[in-house]
């Protein structure tokens, strides 16, 4: 007669049983935990570090004569490869810049393809499932652009003085803001928010989703969008001579986005490093010199919020 054992029974009378049942529970505890991105010992070990841009943010970041990657983004980000080569004792350290897209950059990070996304976004619930963040590097915001010879309730609507009405909804601005047609760069934000705010109060208008800030200012220029919404320092960025005297990118602040770098989730060492060497650069005084290279007036406001990013030593 054949004896029947438990498996309890049988990891107690076979060792070796006992031994490869424990390993493979062990092996299953493992995969359960994600392992952590070691950035920095990739880094050492290659003598490389992957730096990721889109080529049309300026002046965040940009493809300048000869492919070279310039920007705001990309000062930033060369600063922190300066610091990774001190902290490695590395006597040389090649930055590779990788040009990446709407479709891919989150994706690319996350698999480390790319260790540091340089062009700066901003931080989202969503997002944070899959990446991780810097300190903030800018103090962002959706705005409305338009062009100069749009109706006049069209830009108090949006502006920065408007009527006492609310923005969204109510009589007469639901009519203004009705049958038009809203310009937003497809899988960003701002076309979440946008999709939002129409659906909540209800305005009969159209959402032309575009690949970039550059076709958001054509599309306004062609009149095939009555507003684009984005952030004003990008569109700046991508108009020429022409759209400078056409269109306007009106003062009021729709949202308040602080945009930060993207890196590897699960790597403390990495983003400790990345978010020092920002504090350290905030901290100097020829910050406000560098900011206003790209940006323009570096205002007390400004200042401020990059103050209370600095951390203590």
């Amino acid at each position: 007669m054949t004896k029947k054992y438990s498996v309890k029974t049988l990891c107690q009378k076979l060792p070796g049983f006992r031994a490869a049942a424990t390993l493979a529970a062990t092996l299953m505890m493992v995969a359960a935990v994600p392992a952590s991105a070691d950035t920095l010992e990739r880094i050492k070990e290659s003598g490389q570090i992957n730096l990721g841009y889109f080529v049309n943010a300026r002046p965040f970041t940009y493809s300048a004569s000869g492919g070279k990657p310039e920007g705001y983004g990309v000062d930033l980000c060369t600063q922190i490869a300066g610091r990774v080569k001190k902290e490695l004792g590395l006597g040389q350290l090649k930055e590779n810049w990788v040009p990446v897209t709407g479709a891919d950059y989150l994706s690319k990070v996350k698999d480390g393809g790319v260790d540091l996304l340089c062009t700066p976004i901003n931080e989202t619930v969503k997002r944070r499932k899959d990446v991780s963040f810097s300190i903030s590097v800018f103090p962002g915001g959706i705005r409305a652009v338009m062009r100069k010879d749009a109706a006049l309730s069209l830009r108090e609507a949006l502006g920065e003085t408007p009527s006492q009405r609310p923005l969204w909804r109510g009589s007469p601005a639901a009519k203004v803001l009705s049958q038009k047609s809203f310009g937003v760069v497809a899988g960003t934000s701002s076309e979440a928010w946008l999709g939002e705010e129409i659906q909540n109060f209800q305005i009969h208008s159209k959402i032309v989703p575009v690949a970039d800030y550059e076709e958001g200012v054509k599309k306004l220029l062609d009149r095939k969008i009555d507003v684009f919404f984005g952030d004003r320092a990008v569109v700046l960025g991508a108009m020429d001579a022409k759209a400078n005297q056409e269109l306007v990118v009106l003062d009021r602040l729709l949202t308040h986005e602080p945009y930060e770098l993207t890196l590897a989730r699960n790597d403390d060492d990495f983003r400790l490093l990345v978010d020092s060497t920002l504090s350290d650069i905030y901290a100097n005084p020829a910050f406000g010199d560098e900011f206003f290279k790209w940006f323009g007036e570096y205002d007390l406001k400004t200042r401020l919020f990059f103050e209370w990013k600095v951390m203590l030593p």
